[in-house]
């Protein structure tokens, strides 16, 4: 009997989950890694901060995605290092060994070394951070109620660090919630000296894209209301003041850090088989120096005469990377296999209601057409049917009633219960 080749896939993000599903029911033995036990679609993590959809609408659990599956498993666990040399992946809690293995872990924050800012900052990479800014925006207003402290302090400023899509579309979220909804939930409050802030290292928003794209979504901003920072540094945060290179200082208790991801990197490989924190590898995903070692996704440094800085760290790489090293992987001979060659479909960002911009190779469009055209490419993109019908009504409820239920403040118990 011909034994099956055991590939292990070590993360379940986009680049992860679509090789694992090109992989599906094929003639393989394929185990997939992660520490969650669900895919998380990040692009919406934003809406879950603001309180818009919820977590569930937009994580979609490992085992139910294969729960049908003849040739996948699912292992919850953390890995910590890669056995290279007797193909062993190391985990907290056990060793796997795999006759090929794709490292898929995409990103995480990037603090750039400053702890203060790590550590009082909120990221938005995974869920729970997502969460964890919707509770304590939740809680700043809360406690101004309970402390009766002068609203106009500076204290509840929402300062949002970085002006790429994810910056400009919290910014234009939260400027709606302050225009719509935080006034009839706090009917004592002067929402006025709210200031939602953007700060931009760039002279325009969403600097990687058209001219076009980046003078409206501006226009957009200072419709909204929000402040827009350019061209300036943030160098420290401690919890009350964010501080500038400028030497310019912002009240705020609320802080989100959207200035740039670094890799998720496992320990195991030399340091000479990164660049920039991702694994260098060739035009077929193979980190160079192994034959069974591949790296697909946001952790990929892959260089082409189309991308010699490498490809940019977007879903669209992900997801294209992993069909393309999943056909190569079902194929019998790898002299028959093809190199990658990614095809840029465009980008695209909303800042609020009727407000989006879009880019694509072919056109170049704003408003509320591409507003709708966000919404229903996003919806596509939502795996299950019953999420997009979830996302839908909540999208619906909101345009309809200007308002959203979903403010929920969910704090994890203070008694730390842990499986022994």
């Amino acid at each position: 009997m011909e034994t099956r080749e055991k590939i292990i896939i070590i993360g379940g993000g986009f680049a992860g989950l679509q090789l694992a599903k090109t992989l599906n029911n094929k003639n393989k033995k394929v185990i997939v890694l992660d520490r969650v036990n669900h895919h998380m679609f990040q692009p919406l993590f934003y809406q879950v901060a603001c309180g818009r959809i919820e977590p569930s609408n937009i994580s979609f659990p490992f085992r139910k995605i294969f729960q049908r599956s003849r040739n996948t498993q699912f292992r919850l666990t953390e890995v910590k290092e890669i056995d290279t040399a007797n193909n062993k992946v190391i985990t907290d809690e056990a060793e796997f060994s795999y006759d090929k293995l794709v490292i898929a872990t995409g990103c995480k924050t990037n603090f750039f070394g400053n702890k203060d800012l790590e550590g009082k900052a909120f990221g938005m990479k995974n869920t729970q951070e997502a969460i964890s800014i919707r509770n304590h925006v939740l809680m700043t207003f809360e406690k101004l109620i309970l402390e009766k402290s002068r609203s106009d302090d500076g204290n509840w400023n929402i300062v949002i660090v970085g002006s790429g899509p994810t910056g400009v579309e919290l910014a234009g979220a939260f400027a709606e919630m302050k225009k719509e909804i935080l006034p009839r939930d706090y009917p004592y409050m002067n929402f006025d000296h709210l200031q939602i802030i953007l700060v931009s290292s760039t002279e325009k928003p969403l600097a990687v894209m058209s001219p076009e794209a980046q003078n409206k979504s501006e226009e957009y901003l200072k419709d909204l209301g929000v402040t827009f920072l350019s061209q300036e540094y943030v160098t420290d945060y401690d919890g009350d003041k964010v501080y500038m290179k400028s030497g310019k200082t912002i009240s705020s208790n609320n802080v989100i850090w959207a200035a740039g991801v670094t890799g998720n990197v496992v320990g195991g490989f030399p340091q000479e088989k990164l660049i920039r924190n991702r694994y260098i590898t060739d035009r077929y995903n193979k980190i160079k120096g192994y034959d069974n070692i591949f790296a697909i996704g946001d952790i990929a440094y892959m260089e082409t005469p189309k991308y010699p800085q490498g490809h940019p760290q977007v879903a669209n790489v992900a997801i294209n990377q992993a069909k393309n090293l999943g056909k190569n992987l079902l194929k019998k001979s790898s002299a028959d296999w093809e190199e990658f060659e990614y095809i840029d479909k465009g980008s695209l960002a909303t800042i609020g209601k009727h407000r989006a911009v879009v880019d694509l190779p072919f056109i170049k469009f704003q408003g509320f057409l591409a507003w709708y055209f966000w919404m229903f490419l996003h919806l596509m993109l939502i795996l299950s049917v019953r999420n997009k019908l979830a996302v839908f009504f909540n999208w619906m409820w909101s345009y309809f009633n200007k308002d959203s239920s979903l403010r929920l403040i969910i704090s994890p118990n203070k008694k730390n219960e842990t499986l022994q």
